[in-house]
């Protein structure tokens, strides 16, 4: 655990860096935080199901710190009046995730008695992450009004890429319970593994893209709330801890969430 958070601290330190030198430029600063659902989109259940994607579903929480290049703090004073200043803010985030896995759809019906059925009820999990990353948020409607409370909402879109700490951890009752024995999981993974590791409870590094829709609501002069739907791909499929070799194992995992923040204006 220690390496992981080692990674994650290096990264945080790369941020506040820039960070740093955009504070040198005297734009101004916001902070906020966030609470939120994830729905996780992994090899757990039946793809494109949706009590699969309803089922696995867990929390998040975050901080959030943005640069408001529309204002500069130095001079309490609006900044050079240009396209990007008045539409864009840059965002860095540090937040947490978890989400309890079971496998859920047809496979594990309780019509179903096979040895195979069996091994799959018995197999949970749980995807564990630290996020640390930036984003690049876009207004199109002017940040400048909206500070100025011209209208109340200010809808964006975003882009942007998080360092993450995964942990995941797997389970299983069937046989003697022994993670480590491939023979207590679905006997079709390892037919498909060609002897390769399916299951893998060691966490580690990934990188992940993320990209959100949502808008902002002015609560005051200084204080905003805010909504977005995000989503997150992952550039390693054992996030969840499972990575089979089936046909329908396309993609890494990803997942989907839905934050309800609040922001407040620093300067």
């Amino acid at each position: 655990m220690i390496k992981y958070f080692k990674g994650l601290f290096l990264f945080l330190l790369v941020i506040c860096s820039v960070q740093n030198s955009y504070s040198q430029l005297g734009f101004s600063h916001e902070i906020g935080a966030f609470v939120g659902s994830v729905a996780f989109k992994s090899d757990f259940g039946v793809r494109n199901n949706f009590s699969t994607n309803a089922g696995n579903t867990g929390i998040a929480v975050g901080i959030v710190h943005y640069i408001n290049f529309a204002y500069r703090a130095d001079c309490n004073c609006y900044s050079t009046d240009t396209y990007f200043n008045d539409h864009f803010k840059l965002r860095s985030e540090i937040s947490w995730n978890k989400t309890e896995l079971e496998h859920i759809g047809k496979w594990v019906d309780n019509s179903r008695t096979s040895e195979e059925a069996n091994q799959l009820r018995a197999h949970t999990g749980e995807a564990q992450n630290w996020d640390v990353g930036m984003q690049l948020e876009y207004f199109p409607m002017s940040i400048r009004a909206f500070s100025a409370g011209v209208y109340s909402f200010a809808p964006f879109i975003a882009a942007g890429a998080h360092f993450v700490s995964y942990n995941p951890s797997v389970n299983t009752t069937f046989g003697n319970g022994n993670i480590n024995n491939n023979d207590n999981f679905y006997n079709f993974w390892g037919d498909a593994a060609n002897g390769d590791p399916f299951i893998d409870a060691e966490g580690g590094n990934t990188w992940s893209v993320v990209a959100s829709v949502g808008t902002r609501y002015k609560l005051s002069v200084l204080s905003d709330l805010f909504i977005e739907l995000r989503g997150q791909y992952y550039f390693n499929d054992f996030i969840d801890g499972l990575d089979h070799n089936l046909p329908s194992n396309k993609n890494n995992d990803w997942n989907v969430w839905l934050n309800f923040g609040y922001i407040y204006y620093l300067d």
